[in-house]
């Protein structure tokens, strides 16, 4: 079952981010990050909701701040 809810939750991001054609690369990196961090807070948790969501909060905080190194 937690199998399924990764595939889906993997999918969900997947559409989510083909969608993201009009957003600044912060937005999309903030999208992705909240995506990777939902899937991961809920495997690490065994499928919890709280951690799917902590999981999102924190990877969208960190992709908000992932910048590209200066040139």
């Amino acid at each position: 079952m937690n199998k399924i809810k990764l595939i889906a939750a993997s999918l969900a991001v997947l559409a989510a981010a083909t969608g993201c054609a009009n957003m600044s690369a912060q937005d999309k990196n903030t999208a992705i990050g909240a995506g990777v961090g939902a899937v991961a807070g809920s495997v690490l948790t065994g499928g919890s909701s709280v951690g799917t969501v902590g999981g999102a909060a924190v990877g969208g905080v960190i992709g908000n701040q992932v910048q590209k190194p200066p040139r």
